[in-house]
């Protein structure tokens, strides 16, 4: 059933009322059907959106096709010329391309040919590459804890490090709200962080997938005034999966405007 009929399908069912029900009260009916207007407008909408998405893939796939069959066809066309050179080996040695004029006019034909072939086959295989390079998400993400004055982030219960102050957001994966990046394809993805604090509490700070420990920093209370480290790692992550950095028991970190305690990640290629 294709995405018209479904639409009417659709609309002829929520304009089907139950007997009576506009008669119990106007008021409820009309929300009813403000509501239902609302309803079946974004699904109409949703409708559509998907129909473009799939012409696009269809495009993208009849383009992939033809670049393939070029291909193809180039590689035959080269074939061929490789069984044709095996008649002419005779006339191709160094004696007889210079001394017999017929054999140096099929050499330098033979060269020009396999020279243009060669250019179409580099100039396809370039573009399959940029088709394929194009189809890819473009996911990167890094923020620092402080957007504004000086921040002290800990001891407290809720231990999740918020990073306020983002620098990038491709893709939109990370959230400010809450600290967490949500991966929005499967992949593999590169994160690093750095974390800084003083000799007071703990300094340090947990990477964290799925509430599972990955990776961290850490530097117990000591008598040299402050303490900086960072770590990164990369990790394979289905979409959907979360990422975000919490403080040690008793931890605390240091930031302002100069960046030192960060958040950053970024997709290195979709799976």
């Amino acid at each position: 059933m294709d995405f018209t009929a479904l639409r009417l399908l659709i609309l002829l069912g929520f304009m089907h009322v139950e007997p009576g029900f506009g008669q119990r009260d106007d008021m409820d009916f009309s929300e009813w059907m403000t509501a239902n207007q609302k309803y079946i407008k974004n699904l109409v909408l949703n409708l559509t959106n998907a129909e473009q998405c799939r012409s696009d893939v269809e495009a993208l796939d009849a383009r992939l096709n033809a670049t393939v069959d070029e291909l193809t066809r180039q590689k035959a066309e080269i074939d061929n010329l490789k069984t044709e050179n095996e008649g002419r080996t005779q006339c191709l040695n160094h004696y007889d391309v210079y001394s017999n004029p017929k054999c140096f006019l099929i050499h330098l034909s033979i060269d020009c040919s396999c020279a243009d072939l060669k250019a179409r086959l580099n100039a396809t295989e370039n573009e399959i590459g940029q088709l394929k390079k194009s189809t890819a998400p473009q996911i990167a993400f890094s923020a620092s804890l402080a957007n504004s004055g000086e921040i002290y982030n800990g001891p407290s219960t809720d231990k999740t490090l918020v990073f306020k102050r983002v620098f990038s957001n491709i893709g939109s994966g990370y959230d400010a709200n809450s600290g967490v990046f949500t991966a929005p394809v499967n992949g593999f993805y590169y994160f690093s962080f750095s974390t800084y604090g003083y000799n007071t509490h703990t300094m340090g700070a947990i990477l964290i997938k799925n509430d599972v420990r990955q990776i961290s920093t850490y530097d117990s209370p000591t008598s040299d005034g402050s303490d900086s480290s960072s770590n990164a790692a990369v990790l394979q992550l289905a979409a959907g999966d979360n990422v975000h950095m919490e403080l040690w028991d008793d931890g605390r970190v240091y930031d302002n405007l100069n960046g030192h305690t960060t958040f950053s990640g970024f997709l290195l290629f979709p799976l």
